[in-house]
């Protein structure tokens, strides 16, 4: 069989590497009438098979060879000549991938990935799995038409992989600009963020797993990043993943990746967040909310810092090291069964606790200050100012959604308030004149007062009696009474997730005593 034109522009055209990859094997194996074939690029000191067709290809896909063992890819790599082998009787022959193949192979053809300066930087195979071993043509100007087509596609290889290096630095040139025009900075000088912040510097030292923990809103994934930034792993990939925002089955997939029909639309293998942040650093948020049976496979990882992709039968190595956050109290989902005990143990070796907006109350002004200055930059404009009155109000207000809400009150100033200057009254109502959320004793009674005013044709409750936060505050009330204090019956019976149904009972000032 013969090269075409159309065979030879296939091959000088493609920029996407693992397109290329998959092109020049599946020529091989044409030319040569066989159906098993792999890739391997020198990456790292090690041998990585990058593509592999055939029966049971994926299970080779991914695998790396240690150079000082033989293996007759790690011949040809270090020789720079194709090699003809065959399977078990020669000494190179590295039969151990082979094991739990149904077919083994007969003969293995082997050519080296040259540049034009004759360096070699990886190795294909084609290999002969049929019962007699004879379909591979071997004769000697075949074989030299055979490496003048290799030597196209090698060539044409190391350009695309070139070219996907480029786009990686491009694209992570364009990320570190995008976050030097938008990066959130830890902004405080209170105690308690200097306290936290000694920590991060301790912490970014080393590689053990750090547990944020802290309100909605108080910066945890800020505080990760600063970790990572100031880590020996700060040029390396910093992956973050909420674990409430996705359903259970899609959470694994997303951290551990699948292969090739591991599932109804799985068409090709997609690499997880583990592998993807290998070296670097994931970042793993509301790690509470995370279904007990995938919190023993995050287990596993930090436990041997491997991972085995949905569908997989191999495991792979990975170095990653875990931040995780929770808004819960973890030591009380454990005690509950919520939680591994194992699992936060391995979580908590460095544990983070970051202090809520109310205990420092004097960064609020620096904090508002900032976003203000910061919001400005964005709309070209000059940052406004808020007069002592308006001042004064924002640092009285609660915060019961600490940082986030106080963000997100200075985007509405930017956008809502006109001239350069914001007074009280251009403040909401609920922060220019903050009303304190009443007591549970003092809704009780109101609500019992509210109860006897209705008329005994009419025994509802009497709510315009009661404002807003009364009236949420008695239905959260309520929801806990009816099931005697369980949150988790209580969120499940109000429509929401456990975490908001928390949040919303902090805001309101609820919290559990001891003898419900």
């Amino acid at each position: 069989m013969t090269i075409s034109i159309d065979d030879y522009k296939e091959l000088s055209q493609e920029l996407d590497p693992e397109k290329l990859q998959k092109t020049i094997l599946n020529l091989l194996l044409k030319l040569q009438n066989v159906e098993r074939g792999s890739l391997w690029i020198e990456r790292d000191n090690m041998y990585e098979c990058v593509e592999a067709l055939g029966h049971q290809s994926e299970e080779l896909k991914g695998i790396k060879l240690n150079p000082n063992k033989k293996s007759i890819v790690g011949w040809v790599i270090q020789n720079g000549k194709m090699t003809i082998a065959e399977a078990g009787a020669d000494t190179r022959h590295n039969s151990q991938f082979e094991h739990n193949f149904k077919v083994k192979s007969k003969h293995i053809l082997c050519f080296p990935l040259l540049l034009k300066g004759k360096e070699v930087y990886g190795a294909v195979q084609v290999i002969d799995t049929s019962s007699d071993g004879d379909h591979l043509n071997l004769n000697p100007e075949y074989l030299t038409m055979l490496q003048d087509v290799v030597d196209i596609g090698s060539i044409a290889l190391r350009n695309s992989l070139e070219f996907q290096t480029q786009q990686r630095k491009y694209a992570q040139l364009s990320r570190t600009l995008s976050c030097l025009r938008e990066k959130n900075s830890i902004v405080g000088k209170s105690a308690s963020v200097n306290k936290a912040l000694k920590l991060v510097k301790n912490y970014a030292a080393t590689n053990y797993p750090v547990l944020i923990s802290g309100e909605s809103g108080t910066g945890k994934e800020l505080f990760a990043q600063e970790i990572h930034a100031q880590s020996g792993r700060a040029d390396k990939p910093f992956l973050t993943q909420n674990c409430s925002a996705i359903p259970e089955n899609l959470l694994e997939s997303e951290l551990f990746g699948y292969v090739k029909g591991a599932f109804t639309g799985a068409t090709a293998n997609k690499l997880g967040l583990f592998e993807a942040a290998d070296e670097g650093t994931v970042f793993l948020d509301e790690i509470g909310d995370m279904d007990i049976n995938l919190q023993a496979k995050v287990l596993r990882v930090l436990q041997e810092n491997e991972i085995k992709p949905l569908g997989g039968t191999r495991t792979r190595k990975v170095n990653v090291r875990i931040i995780s956050a929770t808004n819960r109290k973890l030591e009380e989902e454990v005690r509950s069964g919520r939680f591994r005990e194992d699992l936060y143990y391995r979580l908590n070796v460095l544990p983070l606790k970051l202090p809520n907006l109310n205990e420092r109350q004097e960064d609020i002004p620096l904090l508002t200050e900032y976003f203000l200055t910061r919001e400005a930059s964005f709309s070209h404009m000059l940052p406004k100012k808020l007069t002592p009155e308006a001042r004064t109000a924002m640092k009285s207000h609660k915060w019961p959604g600490n940082i986030r809400e106080l963000e997100n009150a200075v985007k509405q100033f930017q956008a809502m308030v006109p001239g350069d200057t914001i007074q009280l009254a251009d403040l909401p109502p609920h922060i220019a004149s903050p009303v304190t959320t009443p007591s549970i004793s003092t809704l009780t009674q109101k609500r019992g007062s509210a109860l006897r005013s209705s008329s005994k044709e009419t025994p509802a409750m009497d709510i315009s009696v009661l404002t807003w936060t009364e009236l949420e505050s008695t239905y959260v009330l309520k929801l806990l009474e009816k099931h005697k204090w369980n949150v988790s019956q209580a969120a499940r019976a109000a429509n929401l997730n456990r975490s908001t149904f928390d949040s919303r009972m902090k805001k309101l000032g609820i919290t559990k005593n001891i003898d419900q």
